[in-house]
Formats: structure tokens, C-alpha cells, sequence
């Protein structure tokens, strides 16, 4: 069960991977330009499984490679009950000295750039202020097994937070 599990997750990385370097090629020409002195490096903290409390209704996972190559390779899926609800292929990439977070929900191309606004040791904020909704997307790491995401429609608006936790690899 566990053997069968991990492999499910590998399959699904992978699969995430090769779609989202199929869009890589039209974002790698967006956004290059000045900006900090933050590497891809100073987001490890976000490496790892996460999933939220099953709160009756809804459970999410997020699940983040180790950074390498400039990248870091994320996805996320919300399951409600015994069916998979929505899902996102997910990276946070360096282009030059910038460093930008990557959505693409259901699999989306092209994918939505999110550009660091702001980072410190526990949180990252990436903003795109043309896009609809959302505009902003945080991630805090609120303690040691602890990763919160937020999404907002930019600064002092209503945000919406998602509690995860660190999960094995089972």
C-alpha cells in the first residue's frame, strides 16, 4: 500500500514536470529584468509534503521539490469525499535575479506568473497585479511542521488561508 502510494506520487510529479515544461518555454520570455539578490535557494523551507486538516469536507495536499537547475517543482490537489475536486501544477523559478512563483490550475498553458514581491527567512510573497483573482499568493512557514498559503486580491484585501501540515512520504 505504501509502494503503491509513493509510486502514485512519483507518476504524478513526473507528469506535472513534463506539462509544465511544455509551458516553460512560452514564460522563460516574461519578466526577466533587475530585482533582488534572492536565489531560488532561500525557499527551501517550502520542500516538502503538506496536507491540510480533513475538516469534513475538503482535504488539500501540496507536495514541493528540493530546489535545482533554478527551480522548484510544486502541485496541489483538493480531494473532497473520494473525488478529486481541482488540482495545479505548480513551480517557483529563477529568471536572472528574479524569482517567480508559476500556476497553472487544472493544467492550464499558458501558466500564471507570479513575480517575489518580498521574502524572508519564513515567507514569500509573489504578486501579479494584472491578474483577476488572485493578485497576491503567500506562503509563511508558521512552525517547524507548519506551512501556511494565502491568497488575496492585494494588499488590505479579504484573503483566503490554507493551514498544511507536513506529512510523511506514504
Amino acid at each position: 500500500m505504501i509502494i503503491r502510494h509513493l509510486n502514485r506520487i512519483v507518476v504524478e510529479v513526473l507528469l506535472a514536470a513534463a506539462l509544465l515544461l511544455i509551458c516553460h518555454s512560452d514564460s522563460m520570455t516574461r519578466g526577466a529584468g533587475a530585482g533582488s539578490a534572492v536565489t531560488i535557494s532561500d525557499l527551501a523551507w517550502m520542500v516538502g509534503n503538506w496536507q491540510t486538516e480533513a475538516n469534513g469536507r475538503f482535504v488539500s495536499d501540496e507536495h514541493w521539490t528540493a530546489p535545482a537547475g533554478g527551480s522548484m517543482i510544486g502541485m496541489s490537489r483538493t480531494v473532497a469525499g473520494e473525488k478529486m475536486v481541482s488540482f495545479e501544477y505548480l513551480r517557483v523559478e529563477q529568471r536572472g535575479t528574479e524569482v517567480f512563483y508559476v500556476a497553472s490550475p487544472k493544467g492550464r498553458c499558458p501558466a500564471t506568473d507570479f513575480k517575489l514581491t518580498r521574502t524572508s527567512a519564513k515567507e514569500a510573497v509573489f504578486e501579479n497585479p494584472e491578474h483577476d483573482f488572485p493578485k497576491r499568493i503567500i506562503y509563511k512557514r508558521t512552525a517547524e511542521a507548519e506551512l501556511t498559503a494565502s491568497i488575496d486580491g492585494g494588499e488590505g484585501t479579504k484573503s483566503e488561508s490554507f493551514v498544511f501540515h507536513r506529512i510523511s512520504d506514504k
